[in-house]
């Protein structure tokens, strides 16, 4: 069995947390765990959508993968103690400790970043930085054990990547078929540097980024 731990907080961006999620329950003898503090449920952002919290910390201490979404709760999530402090007991004994976006701000609170590589969300690559982290545009990085992936849909790749390390490309191709994963989309808009400065200044107005953590 390997087990796969994926963190739950209020306010978090669903296919953060659904992308990895589709791709690490396929692997064999794949067993997910949705890890919250409390046992309940959670909402995304919008709150129409919410998540099941099914097992505590204390339930899962040692998970085999570590999944951290991100989201616009990732702040709050930054504020509390347990939820740091089982990031980092679980990431001394992790095989892989993972992030999707700005669920990577939550690896650098508990001082997993430190002296590392790392990317987010684009909006959040000026905070890695203060976690003692070096931001890298890259849509996927590795460094040793832990791997960050940048906004969103990156999590998709970031999953079948470990899958790959984890069973072998055959099955990381497997999976990728299995959920049909052939990315063609109808604008070439998925990066900063091709979405231009017009529909970034756009996205920038929509909603805030994840608060500044003050001095």
């Amino acid at each position: 069995m390997t087990e796969i731990a994926i963190l739950l907080f209020e306010g978090l961006t669903a296919l953060d947390a659904v992308g990895p999620y589709e791709v690490l329950q396929r692997l064999p003898g794949a067993e997910i765990r949705m890890v919250g503090p409390e046992k309940g449920s959670v909402r995304a952002i919008p709150p129409s959508l919410g998540f099941s919290v099914d097992h505590r910390f204390t339930d899962v201490p040692s998970p085999d993968i570590l999944v951290v979404p991100g989201g616009f709760g990732v702040d709050d999530a930054m504020q509390d103690a347990a939820t740091l402090d089982w990031i980092r007991r679980a990431h001394e004994t992790s095989r892989w400790t993972t992030s999707v976006c700005t669920g990577s701000l939550l690896l650098g609170a508990a001082g997993v970043l430190k002296g590392l590589r790392a990317t987010t969300h684009w909006r959040s690559l000026d905070r890695l930085p203060d976690f003692g982290a070096t931001p890298t545009g890259e849509r996927v990085v590795f460094q040793g054990k832990v791997v960050t992936a940048a906004g969103v849909s990156s999590g998709i790749d970031m999953a079948l990547s470990l899958a790959a390390k984890e069973a072998g490309e055959d099955v990381a191709r497997a999976i990728q078929l299995s959920i049909e994963y052939d990315p063609q989309p109808p604008f070439d808009a998925g990066s900063l540097e091709k979405a231009g400065e017009r529909i970034a200044e756009m996205v920038r107005r929509a909603g805030p980024r994840v608060r500044k953590r003050q001095p």
